[in-house]
């Protein structure tokens, strides 16, 4: 017997799982990580925690173009990866739950 919660879940996971249109809604779940992790790459490379790291970035300013497009990519990466592991996440729930739906009726009869 599924719960009023699960039963609403079914119903609008059934409309929206063939919708699938990209909102910027979607694209904002992975965001706060993926800025998370290159604030703290950019605490690394300007303090000067990594000597070596500082070092090279000294002799060597054109690491900062190749920092920032890392940057740009592993915001980009976490952002699509959240947003198509929420998607999955969302479609292996509604499997299970019509799974669990038809054992419940088949049971019933």
């Amino acid at each position: 017997m599924l719960t009023p919660e699960e039963k609403a879940f079914i119903e609008f996971w059934a409309v929206r799982r063939t919708e699938k249109k990209r909102s910027i809604r979607q694209f904002t779940i992975g965001l706060p990580l993926g800025v998370m992790i290159v604030l703290a790459l950019f605490v690394n490379v300007i303090t000067g925690w990594h000597k070596r790291a500082a070092m090279a970035l000294q002799n060597n300013a054109s690491l900062i173009f190749v920092i920032l497009i890392a940057a740009v990519a592993i915001v980009v990466f976490m952002t699509v990866f959240a947003r198509n592991h929420e998607w999955d996440q969302q479609e292996i729930r509604y499997q299970e739950l019509l799974k669990k739906q038809k054992e419940s009726d088949s049971a019933a009869i």
